[in-house]
């Protein structure tokens, strides 16, 4: 079972709180929007914790790291059986500063041409009602004990 770890970046605005979540990059992922959309996360290496985990796949899809205090969230099984296990902190992004590492993929399909694309495409804030509609359907209970934590 494999088994990730991802940190939600969350502020809270005048009106409410809003979440940080990241849409896949790569052709697979271009034209999809709700439910493709997820924490910052990726699987924990036999040698780390989960939380070190969670530190270093944000540093790595969004080029920043985050401070403060941090709220465990528990963890989530998605439908392929993944285990998501993740945490919540406080603080604020400059979305448009995101700079994302790459992977290879063979791409068009059977070409035998390896392309690389950006992990993550793009960031964004979303008000929690907003991001239960954008997000990977099993990670909206994360969701939900983010928002029984914090209000």
């Amino acid at each position: 079972m494999k088994k990730s770890a991802g940190l939600i970046l969350y502020r809270r605005t005048k009106q409410q709180l809003e979440v940080l979540l990241v849409h896949p990059g790569g052709p697979i992922w271009a034209k999809r929007d709700e439910g493709a959309w997820s924490i910052p996360k990726g699987e924990i290496s036999t040698e780390e914790e989960p939380l070190e985990a969670a530190q270093r796949e944000f540093a790595e899809e969004l080029g920043s790291s985050v401070q403060g205090a941090l709220l465990a969230l528990g963890s989530v099984i998605q439908k392929g059986g993944k285990v998501v296990q993740a945490w919540a902190v406080e603080g604020d992004l400059d979305v448009s500063s995101v700079k994302s590492n790459t992977f290879s993929m063979e791409w068009p399909p059977r070409s035998g041409r390896e392309q690389e694309f950006p992990e993550i495409d793009r960031a964004a804030f979303f008000s929690l009602d907003e991001a239960k509609c954008k997000i990977n359907p099993a990670q909206i209970l994360l969701l939900d004990r983010l928002r029984e934590q914090v209000h």
